[in-house]
């Protein structure tokens, strides 16, 4: 079956949580509807948790801990193998879901959001390998060991791939964990709980808990017997969270907001970045934290950019998202679209020139949260769209006279998430990287890395997600003296 409501609806999966090995039903009466972006229709009913179901939940991930935690990386690896093999034999039903839910085209579902929420699953198994959960150093050893009970927080606009971005670290270092996905995009998160539970995944080790973040995600931030909170959402949810976590001292790792440059260089070849650089900022609709939303570029070849921007842009397709004719499909939510549209006017308001795109619906859409695919030029770095993230498909071309300039601008921002810079010299695009103030950079376009660590300088966040590094969050350093004699 591919359908996922229906697959949810026959499993009896929808109103309930997934707590301590079992499907069970929520403490309260609580619920949200789940809308479908694309016709803003109402297509499911979910629970919302309360405290009493964040307790139960934390009592079975403490109670599980003190096994897992023991287990033997081989066998913490078998279990993620098992949860990576059954989501990849149900792609099809988690890609379908991902449309439903928060209106990404099928294809982009199907070749992007789940294929990279796999590759999070396959490092976290592949890196238990050859971790050093035990290394010395003269005489003592230094042990690496799970941290205790995680609180997940996962968002709306990645929701299968943020949540193995966590959950896959946190279960290969030996922690256990309960997910609270946002329940503005809650299917996905339910299939996944279940390929859990079909996994074989012991009692309490993985629980979800549906739910609105100042309920069920206080109540987790707050808990004294969870051990570290990982959030993943807007900067100002992340200093709620850890404004909520800072009694108990729990450790908190959070990816958040960002503004991303996208530097490119006197000698870059701009028939090839500029067109690839309009993609990676409107990828996923530019509902992605790190999207390269600032295109800083040489003034003197601004008129030949703008021309490469506005052909890049015209050739999205914007509709349906279950046609697979689609290569943009609706934003995820109706406040995300609202934002979207009003930063588009603050931007004419500001006096930035409209390159393509604008106010409203594309041509043809008259039902739907469909946002045009927007470039502004002339942009000054003082304006609002140069400095707020807005998370749509908004794209800000920023003139430079000079490269000291260009990383000047580049790093006028609060954020410090991503970077992208083109330039045929690498030595100078690689020196023009270590000068910005983000934690990841790409040079000239390169493949996606799963390995690489992702996570933020400034308001960004702290800590870091992907690859070794993403596991090291969940561990704390053990020192233990005259180990050896």
């Amino acid at each position: 079956m591919t359908d996922p409501l229906r697959h949810l609806t026959e499993a009896g999966r929808l109103g309930r949580f997934y707590v301590d090995g079992a499907w069970r039903d929520p403490s309260g009466r609580e619920g949200a509807a789940v809308i479908n972006p694309a016709t803003e229709a109402a297509i499911a009913e979910i629970a919302l948790g309360d405290e009493a179901d964040v307790e139960a939940a934390v009592t079975a991930a403490r109670r599980a801990f003190p096994a897992w935690s023991q287990t033997t990386p081989s066998e913490r690896a078998a279990l993620l193998d098992r949860v990576l093999a059954l989501v990849t034999e149900r792609l099809e039903l988690f890609a379908q879901a991902l449309t439903a839910e928060m209106g990404a085209a099928i294809t982009y579902a199907r070749t992007a959001q789940v294929p990279l929420a796999l590759a999070h699953l396959r490092v976290a198994r592949d890196n238990l390998a050859t971790f050093p959960f035990l290394s010395q150093r003269g005489t003592t050893a230094i042990a690496r060991e799970a941290i205790g009970v995680c609180a997940l927080i996962t968002p709306w606009n990645w929701p299968l791939y943020q949540i193995t971005a966590k959950v896959g670290p946190a279960l290969a270092a030996g922690c256990t964990v309960v997910l609270k996905p946002s329940e503005l995009s809650p299917l996905s998160a339910l299939l996944f709980a279940e390929a859990m539970h079909d996994a074989g995944c012991p009692a309490g080790v993985f629980n979800l808990v549906n739910g609105a973040g100042p309920v069920v995600g206080e109540a987790l931030a707050t808990h004294p017997e969870v051990d570290m909170i990982s959030i993943t959402g807007s900067t100002r949810a992340g200093v709620l969270v850890a404004q909520a976590a800072a009694p108990t001292v729990k450790r908190v790792a959070q990816e958040l907001g960002g503004k991303s440059p996208n530097v490119v260089l006197p000698d870059a070849d701009l028939a090839r970045c500029i067109p690839l650089g309009v993609a990676a900022a409107m990828r996923n609709l530019g509902q992605s934290c790190s999207a390269p939303t600032r295109m800083i570029v040489p003034r003197d070849r601004l008129a030949e950019v703008e021309a490469l921007a506005r052909q890049a842009a015209s050739e999205f397709r914007v509709g349906d998202p279950s046609s697979e004719a689609t290569t943009h499909g609706a934003i995820a939510n109706r406040a995300q679209f609202d934002r979207i549209q009003m930063m588009i006017g603050v931007g004419l308001a500001e006096g930035a020139t409209l390159i393509v795109g604008g106010q409203g619906r594309p041509e043809g859409l008259t039902r739907g949260l469909y946002a045009r695919p927007t470039v502004f030029s002339g942009v000054r770095r003082d304006m609002a769209i140069a400095q707020e993230e807005i998370f749509g498909p908004v794209l800000a071309i920023l003139p430079y006279d000079t490269v000291e300039e260009a990383v000047a601008i580049a790093n006028d921002t609060i954020y410090g998430l991503g970077a992208h810079v083109h330039g045929a010299d690498l030595e100078q695009a690689r020196r023009v990287a270590g000068r910005i103030r983000a934690g990841q950079v790409h040079l000239n376009a390169p493949d996606w890395d799963p390995q690489a660590p992702f996570g933020g300088y400034k308001r960004s966040g702290n800590g870091r997600e992907y690859g070794r590094e993403g596991m090291e969050e969940y561990l704390e350093t053990k020192a233990i003296l005259g180990y050896d004699r």
